[in-house]
């Protein structure tokens, strides 16, 4: 064992043997699918992101030029807002919004009975509808932007959808998929109950490495 491994080494040696680890399984992941599988396992060392990760059709070549021209980017918790790239957004003007934490959006879910998240979407869709909806969190979040794709002409460049845990998780991914593909909307969703902001991240870094 090699302790004083510098980090890009061990990237790289993780890589190879999320690739190994792939094919003891017998899975074959598509080429322009790898990068952001390999990253979202990268991130939790857990395989399963190679079945549960959904992909629109030509998703990936769809969000690469929402990025390539600076399309701004919203989160639905600071921890993801942080762990995308600034140094890569940078190099393609994108900026990273998260609302979460405003005062005049805590007040509005108050007011409205809803979560700081749902709020939070309906102020971002007003400001960007057209960008890039990244969600590790919270179910609230992607309820509100299907409401928004039926209700009006919201239709972001890319919406991934990832929250984790047990309360509406499943069923939000679900309706999430079912009404980006009926408006053609590219995105990314963990299905199930896997995810978290960590995972938002991790697919967001993915796509912006491989420009």
């Amino acid at each position: 064992m090699n302790t004083f491994l510098t980090p890009k080494e061990i990237e790289t040696e993780s890589m190879r043997r999320i690739a190994v680890g792939l094919q003891e399984r017998g899975i074959t992941i598509p080429e322009e699918l790898q990068p952001v599988v390999y990253r979202a396992i990268h991130t939790t060392a857990d395989f399963d992101y190679a079945d549960n990760l959904f992909f629109s059709t030509d998703v990936i070549r769809k969000a690469k030029a929402a990025l390539q021209d600076g399309c701004d980017i919203v989160t639905d918790t600071n921890m993801a807002l942080t762990g995308i790239s600034k140094v890569s957004c940078a190099k393609h003007g994108v900026q990273v919004h998260c609302y979460m934490a405003d005062d005049e959006i805590a007040a509005k879910a108050k007011e409205e009975g809803t979560t700081r998240a749902y709020a939070a979407m309906t102020h971002a869709a007003k400001l960007f509808p057209s960008g890039i909806f990244v969600s590790g969190n919270a179910p609230t979040a992607l309820i509100r932007l299907v409401e928004l794709m039926e209700e009006t002409d919201f239709r972001p460049r890319l919406v991934v959808g990832v929250p984790v845990g047990f309360v509406n998780v499943v069923e939000s991914k679900e309706l999430l998929q079912q009404t980006c593909l009926k408006y053609n909307i590219p995105c990314i969703i963990a299905m199930g109950q896997k995810g978290g902001s960590n995972v938002a991240a991790a697919i967001i870094n993915a796509l912006l490495y491989s420009l």
